[in-house]
């Protein structure tokens, strides 16, 4: 009973709390309707370079898609509401990991400070930089999934669409990026989003709950994002007694291992490697697989 009145309580904050948001942006609209066209200036004074200025030109023409997209569905937040937002998302999140946009929530005010590390470390590589000014999208729209299937039996694409298939998930079921200013900070945490299944294609790793927390130490490790300490920690203790045996003797040494010595996988431009032999891949990237 106790237990039913916190998540009715946690959820309530949080509701209520995205209410408000929602409500101050569609008065800010209604009072000046050009407001979608500007960019607010991320919180630190200290920029990431991905700011060229406080403002996007009046002329959306020359915005790229993604942009253009994120324009529409960004919600504006003061540093107050972004602090409340995360409180109250983290503990939606604790109690019912199946809360998948409270996760979302969490991830997005919570981890600026390091998607600006991710962004840095994008730009140091001719891959990475492909993909921050390609900005391009993984989904049904964007993949032509049948010709996945008609890879080769190792590509990476073949075994992409196989663990898709093999687990009933889609790359269409990512929540939008809504409440960070920054538009390309926001296409990083899309890109990050949409690539987790290619994540765990690579590293070999189901969808099921062992899967997931070993995964989200690799991520953590790799690329610092604080919502994927979270998840690999919290997600941890939900574990049966058997499961936490196996995770503890097992799966955490592999993961700890791989997100320590592998190369970033943020700046990877997984869509120009379908046909790339998924274990040349993991070689490449210094990948090594757990035997199941």
């Amino acid at each position: 009973m106790e237990k039913c009145k916190h998540l009715s309580l946690a959820e309530l904050f949080t509701s209520k709390m995205l209410q408000t948001v929602r409500t101050n942006l569609l008065t800010r609209l209604l009072r000046n309707p050009r407001i979608c066209r500007h960019i607010t200036a991320t919180a630190e004074s200290n920029t990431t370079g991905t700011e060229k200025s406080d403002s996007l030109p009046g002329d959306e023409t020359h915005l790229d898609e993604f942009t253009k997209e994120f324009l529409k569905n960004r919600i504006e937040m003061s540093p107050f509401q972004k602090i409340l937002l995360g409180a109250g998302s983290s503990i939606a999140a604790l109690i019912d990991p199946r809360r998948h946009d409270m996760i979302a929530a969490l991830g997005e005010t919570t981890g600026e400070p390091t998607l600006r590390n991710i962004f840095h470390t994008m730009e140091l590589t001719a891959e990475g930089q492909r993909i921050l000014k390609q900005k391009p999208r993984i989904n049904t729209h964007t993949v032509d999934m049948n010709h996945l299937r008609s890879l080769g039996e190792n590509t990476l694409g073949r075994v992409y669409v196989k663990f898709l298939d093999d687990n009933k998930v889609t790359p269409d079921s990512r929540m939008e990026v809504r409440f960070i200013a920054d538009p390309m900070l926001a296409y990083v945490m899309t890109r990050y989003r949409e690539c987790h299944d290619l994540v765990h294609t690579v590293l070999g790793m189901p969808t099921n709950m062992l899967g997931e927390v070993a995964v989200k130490w690799v991520e953590a490790l790799n690329n610092g994002l604080p919502m994927c300490y979270g998840g690999a920690i919290f997600g941890a203790m939900r574990l049966r007694p058997k499961q936490r045996k196996e995770y503890v003797s097992r799966y955490l040494p592999w993961a700890l291992k791989n997100g320590k010595k592998m190369q970033p996988l943020m700046p990877v431009f997984w869509e120009e490697r379908w046909e790339q032999d998924i274990g040349e891949l993991r070689k490449e990237l210094n990948i090594t697989i757990l035997e199941l």
